[in-house]
């Protein structure tokens, strides 16, 4: 069973309306859905949880962890992105969601600003399989439309990704990178585009394909215990012992 926690920065009194009439059961709640069944074991944080619902103990205990974030980046605090950063470090798989491109955490992850170019007038968006053979691809067709979307353009500035996953394209004309992979230390990282919130966009069937594939995928087939360049004793045979 994959352990995975959702992250959202609102929790359920604190939903703006225009995001609670495409989300009504939350945000959350809605990623949450996705994940149902015997493979996963889902918790939902969001960051008015005590430690900003990024705490020591959750993240031990988590395999994947889901993070969709708008405009409160700032206030999740410095030693919360730390932990993150550290339990990816150490095989966590971490999937950023939309404007989560902006977070603490992606950024200290990948080392850049993130920064884009973006409009919001709810243009529909062509979603292309750039890499079919991906396993956060399987089941999902070459090109698919999600209705109403807020537009992400070129220039994206990340590190070149392990691979482009999804390619996305605008009905203004705009180009982007709307899924890539990264690695870092042990831990697998997604970055997936759409799900801007007055939009139901994770309620469309390729979406929730995508996502519950991307968490089999970034689950961890290993675990580092601790971080650091610790210094071990030679075996008992050294190496003048038998091969």
């Amino acid at each position: 069973m994959i352990r995975v926690t959702v992250w959202t920065e609102f929790d359920k009194t604190d939903i703006p309306a225009p995001v609670a009439a495409a989300y009504p059961d939350g945000m959350d709640g809605c990623l949450g859905s996705i994940l149902g069944g015997k493979d996963f074991k889902v918790t939902l944080a969001n960051l008015f949880d005590a430690d900003c619902g990024l705490s020591e103990k959750l993240l031990n205990d988590t395999d994947v962890l889901v993070y969709w974030a708008h405009s409160r980046h700032g206030a999740v605090p410095d030693d919360a992105v730390a932990r993150v950063k550290n339990e990816v470090n150490k095989g966590m798989g971490a999937i950023f969601l939309h404007s989560a491109h902006h977070s603490k955490a992606f950024k200290a992850l990948t080392g850049a600003s993130g920064d884009l170019v973006w409009r919001e007038i709810g243009e529909h968006e062509r979603l292309w399989t750039a890499t079919p053979a991906h396993p956060i691809a399987k089941g999902v067709e070459q090109g698919f439309v999600i209705p109403h979307e807020e537009m992400y353009g070129e220039p994206f500035d990340i590190p070149n990704p392990d691979c482009t996953v999804f390619l996305g394209w605008y009905a203004g004309g705009e180009v982007f990178r709307s899924g890539v992979t990264f690695t870092r230390g042990c831990g697998k990282i997604f970055y997936f585009q759409p799900g801007h919130e007055t939009f139901p966009v994770y309620y469309q069937p390729e979406i929730r394909t995508i996502l519950k594939n991307a968490v089999l995928w970034a689950a961890p087939s290993y675990r580092r215990v601790q971080l650091g360049c610790p210094n071990i004793k030679t075996s008992p045979e050294g190496i003048e012992g038998k091969l």
